[in-house]
């Protein structure tokens, strides 16, 4: 991979996904839980210490020292959890005829 990519904006939409912006522009809805793998990740399964990430090297960090790669979370799918934001409506239930 030639680009290095930077992360320069985040913000928690809900459970564990992260909407993050790259400086090319790209934006992402991930879910962070797929690194939560190995003892260094498993206070951030709680979801409100997860929730108390920052950007610090261009990457997302946590104050327990975790961080994830910029270019794992770059290459990384966009979660398929997103939010939605439409009410749902209701619809009449009808008669059969007999």
């Amino acid at each position: 991979m030639s680009y290095l990519p930077q992360v320069v904006g985040a913000r928690h939409v809900s459970g564990f996904i992260v909407s993050t912006r790259f400086d090319d522009g790209t934006e992402k809805q991930i879910d962070v839980s797929q690194w939560f793998k190995g003892p260094v990740f498993e206070p951030l399964k709680d979801p409100k210490l997860c929730k108390k990430f920052f950007i610090e090297g261009g990457t997302l960090a946590w104050p327990n020292g975790v961080d994830i790669a910029p270019e794992a979370l770059y290459a990384s799918r966009e979660s398929t959890k997103k939010r939605h934001n439409k009410r749902m409506e209701r619809t009449r239930k009808t008669r059969r005829s007999s």
